[in-house]
């Protein structure tokens, strides 16, 4: 859980819901993406925050499902479980805090159950990937992303907050 003490300034100490809802900007390689933060998870968009800009390398998880996860071994945001779930779908970004496994972020393509291999995990889902209007293909993009992790390896990473 994130103390008073680590909130000061933020929108949880002032008060303010939703939190400032900027967008974020992921590209891995060639393939960018928008994604808008989920106001039911105002602590862990604070904890994320902090973390920006992540630079990382993508990896595929195969054995949980269709998806991609940035590792951050024993790296703790100090978050409890919050709009957690264990099922994410396409597009949704979450994070899994610690515990009884590393801490990672979850990207997935397709369906997947966030797992380890002590069993079901639970993540906080902190923002969704969105179309940038009505032709976006971002569903093409995202499966590609997963297609060159399973079959070329690891991908670059960045995200980063755009403003409003």
């Amino acid at each position: 859980m994130v103390g008073r003490e680590g909130l000061a300034g933020s929108s949880l100490a002032t008060g303010r819901y939703p939190p400032h809802m900027g967008t974020l900007r992921i590209e891995v390689g060639d393939l960018h993406f928008s994604a808008r933060w989920e106001a039911a998870a105002p602590r862990t968009i604070e904890a994320i925050r902090r973390m920006l800009p992540i630079d990382s390398r993508l990896i595929h998880c195969r054995w949980t499902g269709e998806s991609t996860w940035i590792p951050l071994g024993d790296f703790r945001p100090g978050l409890e479980f919050e709009n957690h779930t264990s099922h994410p779908a396409p597009g949704v970004l979450a994070i899994y805090p610690g515990g009884i496994s590393e801490c990672e972020i979850f990207f997935p393509y397709g369906g997947c159950t966030t797992a380890s291999k002590v069993g079901q995990l639970a993540a906080n889902h902190f923002a969704s990937v969105v179309g940038v209007g009505a032709d976006d293909d971002w569903e093409d993009r995202l499966r590609e992303v997963g297609r060159r992790c399973l079959w070329e390896g690891a991908q670059e990473i960045r995200i980063t907050e755009e403003g409003d």
